[in-house]
């Protein structure tokens, strides 16, 4: 136990000791995305070392990460799963609570896709054309108009004259930061609305940008757009009330949803283990869970559950978890002897 290493005060340390010292399970929370793989990871555990499986759960990579980040001791999580990467902000406040030292384990790489009924028409979109239905202002005639699009035939002749009703993740969840970014963003470039957003902003280029960016993520309100901030089976129920309804989803929920689930392809490239892999499909995003290093040695099997997670066994090209739409990491290696060595990251900026 090296407890003083992390703590501002040996004092705290002692009481932040006793206490993680009175539970023998390892606590995990997070993003809904890296959940099932966990979960697995924790079964499999369980199964096959003397220690208790651990208990995980869901959330959203946000809550997760603050959870983290309350302090040290029993009352508070071991692990934090994400998927999108921590933050400065995020660090500091683990910092102000006495969490010193933060260990970052990636543990692969994930799609995000677009899918509907498993009985509904078929979609091969584009970011623009997300762009274009979900925006809350789009360019048109060379200006900026609120948002006219009531069907998918007005976004894209190729598609049906079906009504727009998309369900997306809320943003507290990992899954929304990459959609905004890589589909929302690059869907308003494409349409020439960044453009406009730039030159009606005030001040420097730095300060035109951040507004044009931030301007592009607005979404609509009308109900076109629909947040959800519970995990991947919420927004499977909305679909299942709603056939109009498309939903975004991390792969391996798809995956294993394809009895009720359609998938698009986004920019001509269907979502898979090998596109992703290969980098052709563009919508995609590396894994992650966050570890309070002040906890290893203290909480029993922790350490033991993370070498485990990124082992060739679980995390490898051959492991149980790509069967579940986990693409392994060419770096796990890397990952695997940071692990191994208990090396914290560094600060972010």
């Amino acid at each position: 136990m090296k407890f003083a290493k992390f703590a501002a005060s040996a004092l705290a340390m002692a009481a932040a000791a006793s206490a993680a010292d009175a539970r023998d399970q390892v606590q995990i929370t997070g993003s809904s995305t890296v959940l099932p793989y966990a979960t697995i990871v924790a079964e499999a555990f369980g199964e096959n070392f003397d220690f208790p499986s651990p208990v995980v759960e869901g959330g959203g990579s946000g809550s997760g990460r603050k959870k983290l980040c309350e302090g040290v001791g029993e009352t508070t999580v071991d692990i934090a799963n994400s998927s999108s990467r921590i933050s400065q902000g995020d660090l500091d406040l683990c910092a102000t609570n006495g969490v010193a030292e933060v260990m970052e384990v990636r543990i692969g790489y994930d799609g995000i896709v677009f899918a509907s009924d498993v009985n509904g028409q078929e979609f091969a979109y584009t970011p623009a054309d997300i762009y274009l239905a979900l925006a809350k202002d789009i360019a048109k005639d060379g200006a900026l108009v609120a948002n006219p699009n009531k069907n998918w035939a007005e976004v894209n002749a190729n598609f049906t004259d079906q009504p727009i009703l998309m369900f997306v993740p809320g943003t507290k969840h990992g899954t929304r930061e990459v959609f905004d970014t890589k589909v929302v963003e690059a869907g308003c470039k494409d349409t020439g609305a960044y453009d406009l957003f730039a030159a009606a902003a005030e001040g420097d280029e730095k300060a035109k940008k951040a507004a044009a960016a931030k301007a592009c993520m607005e979404l609509r309100t009308d109900g076109v757009s629909v947040d959800i901030d519970g995990d991947y089976t919420e927004t499977l129920a909305r679909i299942d009330a709603d056939k109009n309804g498309v939903g975004v989803f991390g792969l391996s929920f798809y995956q294993n949803n394809t009895d009720k689930l359609r998938v698009a392809t986004m920019n001509g490239i269907v979502p898979t283990v090998d596109s992703i892999a290969k980098g052709e499909y563009p919508v995609s995003r590396p894994l992650y869970f966050y570890v309070k290093k002040a906890h290893l040695g203290v909480i029993p099997g922790l350490k033991e559950y993370i070498e485990f997670f990124v082992s060739d066994d679980m995390a490898g090209p051959d492991g149980p978890l790509t069967a579940y739409g986990l693409v392994s990491d060419p770096e796990l290696a890397a990952t695997q002897k940071m692990v191994a060595d208990e090396t914290p990251m560094g600060p972010l900026n």
